[in-house]
């Protein structure tokens, strides 16, 4: 009986670290969005404060190794980051970096990513 309530004690917990908002988890000062790519694919895009510059991170999770996608990142308007990214192991996802320039009033930061094979799209929009 006792070991049935530890794991049902296990699961409460783990279900409930999981449930925490991803903002709950970046740094002081991060704004992070998460959502769902065209298919089966999600996307994080986080942006940080780095001494007057934004730090730009634009991840893909496809949960499948090898496949190439052309991203895509733009600061109100300006294109700022254009290259291939591929899955790698072990989790089939690849991360964009990029350091942009914090501009005047708001950025509007898009990352988007399409599979070169499937065409499948990521669209992540941010306003920091």
């Amino acid at each position: 009986m006792s070991r049935i309530r530890v794991l049902i004690g296990t699961a409460l917990v783990a279900g409930a670290l999981m449930s925490v908002p991803a903002t709950a988890m970046a740094k002081a000062g991060d704004v992070v969005r998460t959502g769902s790519c065209s298919g089966s694919a999600d996307w994080k895009l986080k942006v940080s404060p780095d001494n007057g510059r934004w730090e730009v991170e634009f991840e893909v999770d496809s949960n499948r190794v090898g496949q190439t996608w052309r991203v895509k990142i733009r600061d109100n308007g300006v294109l700022r980051y254009n290259r291939l990214r591929t899955t790698t192991a072990p989790s089939g996802s690849f991360t964009a970096h990029k350091f942009m320039r914090n501009m005047a009033g708001t950025d509007n930061i898009v990352a988007r990513a399409r599979n070169i094979r499937s065409g499948q799209t990521c669209v992540a929009r941010l306003g920091v």
